[in-house]
């Protein structure tokens, strides 16, 4: 038994080769790679327009190469008779050995061999070896006719994709490759004219080789072999732009902002992308999805990449690399510092040129502005890498002026001025007359008025600006004592009266507010709302309407102005008449704060009872 333990020992140290069932891994390649039967053909297409640029390439160094024919493209002929599609290509071909090696080993590229062979060979498409196998999601048999190019043998690779290949001889065959697939009963569509032209025009339209559909007239090409986006950036007219743009965003208008040109470096790749002068139907999509197209050598790949994070989900347009990294079906973005790198500095690029816009053309960016201004602000929130970037591109409305920088608001700072105020509202007009900038507005101090749902959670997470912290009128108490106010109020308060009343609202009014307080915020007002907890009202009222969120609107704190003409008369009456003569003016004015938030009264009986006894005893 030793002797038997001591010998297993010894084997199990020596290294053994993997053993993998070729038809179980090809079954996976087909049903689990990829969850788009169309790819087929953008994979073979993508083969076959390697195979041209390598031809293309390798004749410049051996012209003899071309053999007096320089037609370089790719044809697709659909046959319904026999229930065959044929993609055939004038390109560098395979040798038997070459078609043994490059198909008859899973995910083994001869475009990544020939890459690695010459360093500086042109861009080329298939790098993993594995979007050939996809031919089997619809054919059930695929024969690849091929000859080298300067060679006079041909050759055939025959597979039924169940795990074995046979390569045998084949004759008179034109220089190149040609991929017969035997589709399956339930493929008959790729015998369409119509399905193959919609495939070719989704995902190879911009292939820069013709690509031409045989039909039972003469070949016609299918695809435009044309990139915008690979154009220089001088090349492209205006008009160019609008049609482009139309393609992608299927506006008839032209867009606001064009962002064109090309990165070089670590990272190769072309960027092509538009802003919109209208909101997209689909901006506000829960899901939040770009809609950058992400191409790969001009073949495309996805639509939904996020290469731009989720607040730019408006900018439309297209990004090209030349050595993007992908999955085995490239339909997925790998997550690696190379993709960082790039998703960082396009992202950037679109906010330098959104400030920019915002400098040298102010009435186009107020335009985006008002469009995207309340999306853009969920970068505030959500990217503190680029929360500095954004604020200079961002535009808020203050209770002075409109659409300025939070560097213009820092310059008209008030002596002793140490924040930034604000106050969150549901919209402008409720934010304009809200009672709780009556103080600020008496000491010229601007406030901004924020009335986007998102301010009311990057306002929050904001440390501040510049050094000055961010802080909301309508929370805490109003630390307004060291700012001048323009003129001193006529009406002087009666404090320990006011104080006396006070306290008889804090009884009557109970666990309907957390408080009762004088206020140092009110002028004109004789009352209104505020909060003494983490969050304002604005946020509370938001968050509450959530169904999981947890949160409650909680009892606010009332604020009363000892100055008012209306407070002071019912400071008078309690003390001559005793606290519960204001009982019911107590609840009537807790219900006239509400009613300025925009609220609706809690108990609408109640106020209608206390509203006509009063009415009764005034006029009656």
């Amino acid at each position: 038994m030793a002797k038997s333990a001591t010998k297993k020992s010894e084997q199990s140290g020596k290294p053994q080769a993997f053993q993998a069932e070729v038809g179980k891994l090809l079954h996976m390649m087909v049903h689990s790679v990829y969850s788009d039967r169309d790819v087929f053909l953008r994979e073979l297409i993508s083969n076959a327009s390697d195979a041209l640029d390598k031809l293309r390439y390798e004749a410049i160094a051996n012209p003899d190469l071309l053999e007096n024919d320089a037609k370089l493209e790719i044809t697709l002929k659909p046959d319904k008779a026999t229930k065959i599609l044929t993609i055939s290509d004038g390109g560098i071909g395979m040798s038997a050995d070459e078609l043994s090696d490059n198909l008859g080993t899973i995910a083994k590229s001869g475009t990544q061999a020939f890459v690695e062979k010459i360093k500086d060979a042109p861009s080329l498409i298939g790098q993993f070896g594995v979007g050939f196998y996809a031919a089997f999601m619809v054919a059930s048999k695929v024969e690849v006719f091929s000859r080298k190019a300067g060679s006079a043998d041909g050759h055939v690779w025959t597979s039924d994709g169940e795990g074995t290949f046979t390569v045998a001889s084949a004759s008179d065959l034109s220089r190149g490759t040609k991929i017969v697939l035997h589709l399956r009963d339930d493929a008959g569509d790729y015998l369409e004219d119509w399905k193959l032209e919609e495939v070719v025009r989704s995902y190879s339209d911009h292939i820069a080789h013709p690509i031409m559909l045989q039909g039972e007239d003469e070949p016609r090409q299918i695809n435009s072999a044309s990139a915008i986006w690979m154009r220089s950036k001088n090349e492209v007219t205006a008009e160019q732009h609008k049609e482009f743009f139309g393609i992608l965003s299927h506006s008839p208008d032209a867009p606001a902002l064009t962002i064109h040109y090309r990165a070089e470096g670590r990272q190769e790749y072309n960027v092509l992308l538009y802003v919109p002068g209208e909101r997209p139907f689909d901006l506000y999509d829960p899901e939040r999805r770009g809609k950058q197209k992400l191409y790969v050598k001009r073949v495309f790949i996805a639509d939904d990449a996020a290469l731009l994070p989720p607040y730019l989900r408006f900018v439309r347009g297209v990004i090209d690399s030349a050595d993007m990294p992908l999955n085995l079906s490239r339909e997925m973005l790998q997550n690696n510092p190379d993709v960082a790198v790039i998703r960082k500095a396009v992202t950037n690029r679109v906010l330098s040129e959104l400030k920019k816009c915002a400098e040298t053309e102010p009435e186009t960016f107020k335009k985006i502005w008002a469009v995207f201004g309340p999306v853009i602000k969920e970068g505030l929130y959500e990217d503190y890498e680029r929360r500095d970037l954004l604020f200079e591109v961002a535009r808020l409305n203050t209770t002075t002026r409109e659409s300025i920088t939070l560097k213009d608001y820092i310059a008209g700072l008030k002596e002793n001025q140490t924040a930034i105020y604000y106050l969150t509202a549901e919209d402008a007009n409720k934010a304009k007359s809200s009672p709780q900038l009556e103080g600020y507005k008496a000491r010229d101090v601007e406030v901004l008025l924020l009335t986007d749902p998102v301010d009311s959670f990057w306002v929050r997470t904001a440390l501040g600006f510049e050094g000055k912290p961010f802080k909301s009128v309508a929370q805490g108490t109003a630390d307004l004592d060291l700012i001048k106010a323009k003129d001193e109020p006529e009406n002087k308060a009666d404090e320990p009266a006011a104080l006396n009343l006070v306290s008889a609202f804090k009884n009557v009014l109970g666990d309907r507010v957390f408080d009762v307080r004088i206020s140092k915020r009110l002028t004109d007002s004789a009352v209104c709302l505020v909060n003494d907890g983490q969050m304002d009202r604005t946020l509370e009222k938001l968050l509450s309407r959530q169904a999981d969120s947890g949160v409650a609107v909680s009892a606010p704190v009332l604020e009363i102005n000892a100055g008012h003409d209306l407070i002071k008369a019912l400071a008078k009456l309690a003390e001559k008449k005793g606290a519960s003569s204001v009982d019911d003016a107590a609840h009537l004015l807790l219900d006239q704060a509400f009613m300025l938030e925009g609220e609706v009264v809690a108990e609408p009986n109640d106020f209608a009872k206390r509203l006509a006894k009063i009415m009764i005893t005034a006029f009656g």
